[in-house]
């Protein structure tokens, strides 16, 4: 009985001890997260005498309060633009693709967008530049551009995928009348933007200087050409915007090519997929809302504009144009129109092209609205709208702008609203 007392109390001890030991051990190295219990040297001195398993435990603990750890992406130590090397190996030059590199490769929503919108559009493009022999590198120019975004427009009245600029639109072949504007049309300012592309390239035999006139005009480029004494773009002195530029869509290339390798990865079926419609040329005597349009497509108003945002108001000119509609919508859609408009009713008809041949959807040898023809013997006049153009009232009446500027007198391609034009 006195043994087992004696036990009891020896037990009681031990236990006693052990607690005070552990509270005193707690006390010892409790800190906040973010902060140390002890200083540098104490910290040191203590890790030499507890030996390697404290400092494991320290280490352990301060891994797991850390805040979460931003990886680290070196830029790439080679790339090129359409086959021209960018020289990275000279520092400037590094720095400068290095600053827009960083920007992007940790932008994740941007390019999670990007390589979403990807799926879409880039089948379009990159067909119509194998089809061309053209750089596969110059689809990245649409993402510096727009983002991919078919209704992008800038404060400077830039507009579309490819950022027309109205003069430049018209010059290659984007009609703008009034509140239509194919420059908000994917695939014709895909086509045109690649004819531009091809002339600068043309002009500066050299993709990466077209590029970056493209950017900010090729008087610009040719500028600096002549004051510098050099056509190597990475020599130039160009406009902040334009020196960005280019090195922007290098670096967009850099991560897209290879987006694994920088944490991205989209699951299949994530992407948006490729718009599938039908296409019907649609004659109107006189203005349609898009409302009943849209009804008659058997869609709403959102989703109309959506397909063809190349009508930029609520309502439809008279005219002919090529009209986008859901897939299989199509063959039912003159009737429900004749039901939605007043007569004279618009017509409707398959368009020619069909929507599955890529080359020819992008060509830009059809453009609409079509042109009228002439009423024989009458002599012709049109009233210059708001939002005119020289080329687009030639295009309008199927006469060379250079015929129209003749009989009218005009010199370059000033025309005014309310004017009175003679079409010959």
């Amino acid at each position: 009985m006195e043994n087992d007392s004696r036990t009891g109390a020896l037990e009681l001890a031990l236990i006693g001890l052990l607690l005070f030991l552990s509270c005193s051990s707690c006390a010892t190295n409790w800190a906040p997260a973010g902060t140390s219990s002890t200083s540098p040297s104490t910290a040191a001195s203590g890790a030499k005498e507890t030996g390697g398993l404290e400092s494991a435990r320290v280490n352990r603990v301060e891994a797991e309060a850390s805040p979460f750890s931003v990886p680290y992406f070196p830029p790439p130590e080679r790339i090129d633009l359409c086959g021209e090397p960018a020289p990275l190996h000279n520092q400037e030059a590094l720095e400068r693709f290095d600053r827009e590199f960083t920007i992007i490769v940790y932008n994740h929503a941007q390019v999670y967008l990007w390589l979403k919108r990807m799926e879409r559009y880039f089948p379009v493009i990159e067909g119509r530049l194998r089809a061309l022999g053209f750089p596969d590198d110059l689809k990245y120019v649409a993402i510096a551009e727009s983002d991919l975004l078919p209704n992008a427009a800038s404060p400077k009245g830039a507009a579309g995928p490819w950022q027309f600029i109205p003069s430049t639109g018209s010059r290659y072949g984007l009609d703008q009348q009034g509140s239509f504007d194919q420059r908000y049309d994917f695939e014709k300012a895909t086509e045109s933007a690649f004819r531009y592309l091809g002339d600068l390239n043309k002009r500066f035999n050299n993709w990466t200087l077209a590029i970056a006139a493209y950017n900010c005009g090729e008087r610009r480029v040719q500028d600096a050409i002549q004051l510098h004494g050099v056509r190597d773009y990475y020599q130039l002195k160009l406009p902040m915007e334009t020196e960005r530029y280019v090195m922007r869509i290098l670096a967009i290339k850099a991560v897209l090519r290879n987006p694994s390798r920088y944490g991205y990865s989209l699951p299949k079926g994530m992407g948006y997929p490729q718009l599938q419609v039908d296409r019907v040329n649609v004659s109107l005597s006189r203005p349609v809302s898009v409302h009943s349009m849209a009804s008659a497509a058997g869609i709403n108003y959102r989703e109309f504009k959506r397909l063809n945002p190349t009508f930029r108001s609520d309502q439809i000119p008279a005219g002919t144009f090529e009209i986008k509609l859901p897939e299989g919508s199509a063959q039912n859609f003159q009737t429900k129109l004749d039901s939605h408009a007043s007569a004279p009713a618009p017509t409707a008809t398959e368009a020619e092209t069909p929507a599955t041949e890529p080359k020819d959807n992008l060509s830009g040898s059809q453009p609409t609205p079509t042109k009228e023809q002439p009423k024989s013997g009458t002599p012709r006049t049109y009233t210059v709208k708001k939002g005119d153009t020289l080329s687009g009232i030639a295009h309008k009446f199927n006469v060379g702008a250079d015929k129209l500027r003749q009989v009218n007198h005009i010199k370059g391609n000033t025309i005014a609203a309310g004017q009175t034009l003679k079409i010959p």
